[in-house]
C-alpha cells in the first residue's frame, strides 16, 4: 500500500507544480512581451523487486514558449515591438546584461530610457540617456533620435541606438527577474539584421482560454491523486485489521 501512496503523492506534487506554472502564466496574460512557461513531467519507473508496473512522476524542467505574441498598434512613439527573432538588451538589477522583448519604453526623471519593468535599455555606449527634448522617436533599426528642446522640428539629433541581437532561443533561460540570459556563453553582439516596429507592442503569448482549461484539468488530476492516497490509506487500515483478526 505504501507504494501506491508514494506514487499518488509524487503525482499530486507535480500537479501542484503545474498549477503554479499555469497560475503564473494567467497572472501575466496582460504583461507586454511575456513568454509563457511550460512545465514538463516524465515518468520514472520504480526499480526493485516485483512487477515493473509502478511509475513515479518527476519534473523534467520548465521550458519557455517562445512563440510570438500578437502586435498591438498604440501609436505611441516609445512603444516598440521586436521584429522576428530580435531581442533587446537591457541591464538587470544585478548590473549584468540580459534580454527581453518588453518594449513599453519610457524616460525617467533623469533622462534614462527604461522599459515598463524599470530595466535600463542598453545601447552602443551602455545605458541610454536622452537630453531634454520636445519629441523622441525610435527608428526601425533601434536608433533613438530627439528634437532638442527649443529647436525647430526639422532639427533632429541622434542619441544612441538600442542594442538589438538575435540569440539562439534554445540557449536562453528565464531568470527570477523575468529577464532572459544565455545558458552557455554570452549575449551575442548587436546584429544589423535585427529590427523593431515603432508604435506597436507585442502582447503576451499566453492563451487565456487554454490556460483556464489547463487549470481545471490540473485541479481534477489533483483531486484524483488525493482520492488514490485516501484509498491506499483505507486499504492499509483494512489489511491491518485483518492481520489482527488472524
Amino acid at each position: 500500500m505504501d507504494r501506491l501512496l508514494y506514487v499518488s503523492m509524487t503525482g499530486a506534487n507535480q500537479v501542484m507544480k503545474g498549477q503554479a506554472v499555469t497560475a503564473h502564466n494567467i497572472a501575466n496574460v496582460s504583461t507586454t512581451g511575456f513568454k509563457a512557461s511550460l512545465e514538463d513531467a516524465v515518468g520514472q519507473e520504480i526499480q526493485g523487486r516485483g512487477l515493473r508496473s509502478r511509475v513515479n512522476v518527476v519534473s523534467d524542467h520548465s521550458r519557455v514558449d517562445f512563440a510570438p505574441g500578437t502586435l498591438q498598434a498604440t501609436g505611441r512613439d516609445l512603444d516598440i515591438a521586436l521584429r522576428g527573432d530580435s531581442w533587446m538588451v537591457v541591464q538587470g538589477a544585478d548590473g549584468d546584461e540580459a534580454l527581453t522583448r518588453r518594449g513599453d519604453l519610457q524616460v525617467d526623471a533623469t533622462g534614462l530610457v527604461t522599459n515598463g519593468a524599470g530595466h535600463p535599455v542598453l545601447g552602443d555606449g551602455g545605458p541610454i540617456a536622452v537630453p531634454p527634448n520636445s519629441k523622441i522617436t525610435v527608428g526601425q533599426d533601434g536608433t533613438i533620435s530627439v528634437i532638442p528642446l527649443g529647436q525647430e522640428p526639422d532639427v533632429q539629433a541622434v542619441v544612441d541606438r538600442i542594442r538589438l541581437v538575435r540569440p539562439d532561443v534554445e540557449n536562453l533561460d528565464r531568470s527570477t527577474d523575468g529577464l532572459f540570459r544565455p545558458r552557455e556563453g554570452e549575449i551575442p553582439p548587436a546584429d544589423a539584421a535585427a529590427g523593431l516596429i515603432s508604435g506597436h507592442l507585442e502582447s503576451s503569448n499566453v492563451n487565456m482560454a487554454q490556460a483556464m482549461v489547463e487549470m481545471i484539468e490540473l485541479s481534477r488530476q489533483f483531486e484524483l491523486h488525493v482520492k488514490m492516497m485516501r484509498t491506499a490509506d483505507d486499504n492499509g487500515a483494512r489489511a491491518a485489521e485483518l492481520m489482527r483478526l488472524a
